[in-house]
């Protein structure tokens, strides 16, 4: 019996011994050199981010188990030491550093301890650039990939320089209600405008404190107001009015596709409720989607594609992008529309475009065919320059999965966008710099505590991004209640 005993105790210290050995110290001790940079989520490997964003935490690669040991060196000064299963930095330490390095660059220093043993991996920089992000946050649309059905859902904000997101509003104080398509004038958010479809359907306006749900219908003008876009004066809004439906397919590697059987364009003027509707924009044999106004508010731009069957013909619809004068003075359209770009000469379709707010460029998304390319896996963001007329693909931020919804920052300087290419099944935010050129930085996914635990869990699809100067001031119980009521604002067609 004793022998036994003796034989159990040993074996159970040599277990105890073993795994003491393989278990990680608490920090690198002479860890082996790895010619290779580290594998970490999400990959921020020589990105350029904005000063007093939300620091850059990750995790290992695929949710590997793992210890982490990172030091930040500032090319300029400054030193930062984070250790743990990921690499969580303080939040205003990492923005004294970056403030302090601002216009040079930060070195990473990765070790990772695996297996008991410790690898230091090849450092990598971050670039800090000169052009501040000149944003609070941003705004955006959080949507589960139930298709049938709206489920739990909203437009949430979210402040950048820390990880602090709030909902705007939510359709869970208005069962059934899908809360979309929302904009703020030039990223300030006093004037701001979205869409509810469903048994509330409603288009909510708020301009310095005061909102107004108008009627979701107007028969004038057969349909509803959506895809919004602010006038710089914040005189007018221009929509599209949409008669929209989506379909399953059949084809592996498609999962749905989202289409209009008839759309327009039209101008909204909120202080006499009065709609611009104009011939040249509201054709029958054409569709008319996605409209903008330009900086100077003088030119609007939207999209085009001549009129097919639907369904039968749905990927035979193939929009350009175009552009027709807006007066101002007059609140009118000035002039005979002008194709701006021709994609269907290249077998291809245009959506979402997005002026920079200094005037030089027009962003864009270019897929194979229809007007709602998130679902299209080869849609790409593509740049045209006003100046010269030039437009080109930017290969250095996309993907091989779908790249889409987009949107500038006020100082043209910084660009938002969705992509699905961390999984094939999610569309993501992603930031990427803009130099005065037009030139883009490697984009990178937007900061999160516990990246790797946030996105893993978050079983949700980004959507319709924008940059904020402020929070959104709506009052949601208020707003969901008059969303929730009978009683609607009448526009009438001018």
């Amino acid at each position: 019996m004793a022998y036994r005993w003796n034989t159990t105790f040993w074996n159970l210290w040599a277990m105890v011994c073993l795994l003491a050995c393989a278990a990680c110290t608490a920090t690198p001790d002479h860890p082996t050199a790895v010619d290779e940079l580290p594998p970490i989520y999400p990959d921020y490997t020589g990105v350029t981010i904005p000063q007093g964003l939300a620091p850059l935490n990750f995790s290992l690669a695929n949710g590997e188990e793992g210890r982490i040991d990172v030091v930040v060196k500032g090319a300029k000064g400054g030193e930062l030491h984070a250790n743990g299963t990921f690499a969580d930095f303080d939040v205003d330490d990492w923005h004294a550093l970056t403030l302090q390095n601002k216009g040079s660059k930060l070195t990473f220093t990765v070790c990772i301890c695996r297996d008991g043993q410790w690898r230091r991996y090849r450092d990598f920089d971050v670039w800090v650039s000169d052009d501040d992000l000149e944003e609070w946050g941003l705004t955006y649309r959080r949507i589960p990939p139930g298709y049938e059905v709206y489920g739990k859902m909203g437009l949430y904000e979210r402040d950048l320089s820390n990880f602090d997101e709030q909902p705007i509003i939510e359709n869970t104080a208005i069962p059934g209600a899908c809360l979309n398509c929302h904009v703020s004038n030039r990223t300030d958010p006093t004037q701001f405008t979205f869409h509810v479809r469903g048994d509330h359907g409603a288009t909510v306006i708020q301009q310095q404190g005061v909102m107004e749900v108008l009627q979701s219908r107007n028969d004038s003008i057969g349909g509803s107001l959506v895809y919004p876009y602010w006038h710089p004066t914040g005189k007018y809004v221009a929509y599209s009015t949409n008669r929209t439906n989506q379909s399953f397919h059949a084809v592996a590697g498609e999962r749905i596709e989202v289409f209009d059987h008839a759309s327009d364009v039209l101008v909204y003027c909120p202080a006499t409720h009065e709609i611009l509707s104009d011939s040249a924009l509201a054709t029958t044999d054409h569709f008319e989607n996605y409209p903008v106004f330009s900086p100077d508010g003088k030119t609007l731009y939207y999209c085009a594609a001549e009129a097919r069957e639907i369904p039968e013909g749905y990927k035979d619809i193939r929009y350009n992008l175009c552009k027709v004068a807006f007066d101002p003075e007059k609140g009118a359209i000035a002039g005979m529309p002008d194709t701006l770009f021709n994609a269907r000469a290249m077998g291809k379709s245009a959506n979402h475009p997005r002026p920079s707010y200094d005037g030089r460029f027009l962003l864009f998304t270019m897929s194979d065919y229809g007007c709602f390319p998130i679902w299209h896996k080869e849609a790409d963001q593509w740049l045209l320059d006003l100046q010269t007329g030039e437009a080109r693909a930017l290969d250095e931020v996309n993907s091989t999965d779908t790249d889409s919804y987009h949107n500038w920052s006020t100082n043209s300087r910084w660009m938002v966008f969705t992509s699905r290419r961390s999984n094939g099944y999610y569309t993501q935010l992603f930031l990427t710099h803009v130099d005065k050129n037009g030139r883009m930085t490697k984009p990178f996914l937007l900061p999160q505590r516990n990246p790797w635990e946030y996105y893993d869990e978050t079983l949700y699809s980004f959507n319709t991004p924008d940059f904020t100067k402020t929070p959104v001031a709506l009052d949601r119980r208020k707003a969901a209640q008059a969303i929730s009521a009978e009683s609607r604002v009448a526009t009438k067609v001018k």
